[in-house]
């Protein structure tokens, strides 16, 4: 099973604010295009969704922003997965239709594995994600972003 890349930039988003707990600044849309090279449109609206589900708090406005809205350690990558994908089917049997459909096995059988996937994702929350803190920062670019104190 493969991920969104809207569910994986959603999960990169939060790992970068995990990094950095103690930050006294909030962080902007521009820092994490410019950390991982993505779309400004595409980040607005994971961020915008992240928000809505109360994983972001956000803040409007000229010195807006936003910084995690609950602690790394109380978001399950489970239920951010379930969230954050439209589906998590791994074949449509609609599209085109399967003759076999209607006694097919495989359906059951997938829908097995996708549960066995998920209850994996449910052992881990994001701090246990970032928990190598140090090693992920040092990946990270040196920022040009000018960052709004508030």
């Amino acid at each position: 099973m493969q991920l969104t890349r809207y569910t994986d930039f959603g999960i990169r988003t939060l790992m970068y604010l995990a990094l950095s707990p103690e930050r006294e600044t909030l962080f902007r849309i521009a820092e994490i295009t410019e950390v991982f090279d993505l779309s400004a449109n595409h980040v607005s609206k994971i961020v915008h969704h992240l928000g809505k589900e109360g994983y972001l708090q956000t803040v409007r406005g000229k010195a807006g922003g936003f910084k995690l809205g609950k602690p790394a350690d109380q978001i399950n990558i489970g239920v951010l997965v379930r969230t954050l994908e439209n589906s998590l089917s791994p074949i449509d049997c609609s599209k085109p239709y399967c003759r076999f459909s209607p006694a097919c096995q495989l359906k059951g059988v997938l829908a097995e594995a996708v549960d066995a996937y998920l209850a994996v994702l449910d052992k881990y929350s994001l701090a246990d994600v970032v928990s190598n803190r140090d090693e992920l920062r040092a990946l990270l670019p040196d920022l040009t972003i000018p960052v709004l104190e508030l």
